[in-house]
C-alpha cells in the first residue's frame, strides 16, 4: 500500500505521549482528533513498520508512516466551477453561494474539485484536491485549494502565522462608521475585524443599507457575521444571527470573499487575487434607494 506521509519523531520530544495526541499535532492530513482516531481504526498508521493504535506510545526517533486510504475518492459531483487560477500545486476557485465546502454528503465543493481541476503530477500529489480553509454555505467567493501535501502544509502554516490576508464584501443593515476595528471575542477567543464603508443608502425596508470592505485579522468561525451583528449592522440575509430582521426572499446571504493575498507554497512568489463582489450587492442597494425616493416623493406630492 502506498505511503502518503512520513514523519520522524524529533529528539525535542521530552516524554512519551499517546499516538492519538501526537498525531493530531504533527500529521497535517487531519484537522480533528476524530479524524485521527478513524485513521488509526482503519490501521492506516505504522510506527517503525508496525500497526499503530490509539494507545501506542510515541518515542523520539520513531518513524511514523501514513498509508493511503482505499476508496478515498467519492463519486464526483459534476458541478462546473469558476477556476480563477491553477498550477500543479494549488488552485483558486470562485465558490458559488449555497454549496458547502465539504461534509458528509455528495453535493459539496470538495467533491466537485476532481471534475474541475487537473491531477497534479507532483510526487506528493493529493488523491483529491483539498480546500485549505472554509467558507460558509451561503458565502461566495475565493477559495484556496491545495493539490499536493507540501502545499497543504505550507498554506496551513501561512494561515497559522497570519500571512494570508483576505478581504470580504458585505451588504449590512444600518449605517456604519467610515472605518473602524471591531474587537469582540468569538467563542471565548480574541477576534478582530477591520472594516471600511464604501457607501450607505437609505432603505424603505431597513432604514439604511451599507456596503462594506471587511478585513478579518483573525479566523474565528462566523467571525464576520458575529462582529457585524454585535456592532449594530448585521449582514443582510443572515438568518442564523438575525432571525427577526427582514430579509430578501431568495437572495441569500450578502457576504463574499473578494480578495486573497498569500505566498505560493512552492515558488514563494507573492500572489494577490481579487474578483468583483456579486452584482446583487449593488442591485439591492440601488433598488432600495429607488424605493425610498419613490415613497418620499409620493409623501411630498
Amino acid at each position: 500500500m502506498k505511503i502518503v506521509c512520513q514523519h520522524i519523531v524529533s529528539d525535542e520530544i521530552i516524554e512519551t505521549v499517546r499516538a492519538s495526541d501526537y498525531l493530531l499535532k504533527h500529521i497535517p492530513y487531519f484537522e480533528t482528533k476524530n479524524g485521527i482516531k478513524k485513521a488509526l481504526k482503519k490501521q492506516r498508521f505504522l510506527i517503525d513498520g508496525k500497526i499503530c493504535s490509539t494507545g501506542t506510545l510515541i518515542k523520539k526517533g520513531q518513524i511514523i508512516e501514513l498509508l493511503e486510504e482505499h476508496n478515498l475518492q467519492k463519486k464526483v459531483f459534476k458541478l462546473p466551477l469558476n477556476v480563477i487560477f491553477e498550477d500543479d500545486f494549488i488552485a483558486l476557485i470562485n465558490k458559488p453561494a449555497g454549496i458547502s465546502v465539504s461534509g458528509n454528503y455528495f453535493k459539496t465543493i470538495q467533491n466537485a474539485l476532481p471534475f474541475n481541476l487537473k491531477k497534479s503530477e507532483q510526487p506528493d500529489a493529493l488523491q483529491i484536491p483539498l480546500p485549505v480553509h472554509r467558507l460558509d454555505n451561503q458565502t461566495s467567493g475565493l477559495l484556496l485549494i491545495a493539490k499536493t501535501q507540501k502545499a497543504r502544509i505550507n498554506l496551513g502554516k501561512q494561515f497559522e502565522e497570519k500571512k494570508i490576508k483576505k478581504k470580504y464584501n458585505a451588504v449590512v443593515i444600518g449605517k456604519s462608521l467610515k472605518s473602524d476595528i471591531i474587537n469582540f471575542p468569538v467563542d471565548g477567543k480574541n477576534a478582530f475585524t477591520r472594516y471600511e464603508t464604501l457607501k450607505t443608502e437609505k432603505s424603505l425596508r431597513n432604514g439604511y443599507l451599507s456596503l462594506l470592505n471587511l478585513y478579518p485579522e483573525t479566523g474565528r468561525t462566523h467571525q464576520l457575521r458575529i462582529h457585524c451583528e454585535k456592532s449594530g449592522f448585521p449582514i443582510l440575509g443572515d438568518k442564523l444571527y438575525n432571525a427577526n430582521l427582514p430579509v430578501f426572499k431568495g437572495k441569500g446571504l450578502f457576504l463574499s470573499a473578494s480578495e486573497i493575498i498569500f505566498y505560493h507554497p512552492f515558488t514563494n512568489e507573492f500572489l494577490m487575487f481579487e474578483i468583483p463582489y456579486p452584482e446583487k450587492f449593488d442591485k439591492i442597494i440601488e433598488r432600495e434607494k429607488r424605493r425610498y425616493k419613490f415613497s418620499e416623493k409620493n409623501q411630498n406630492s
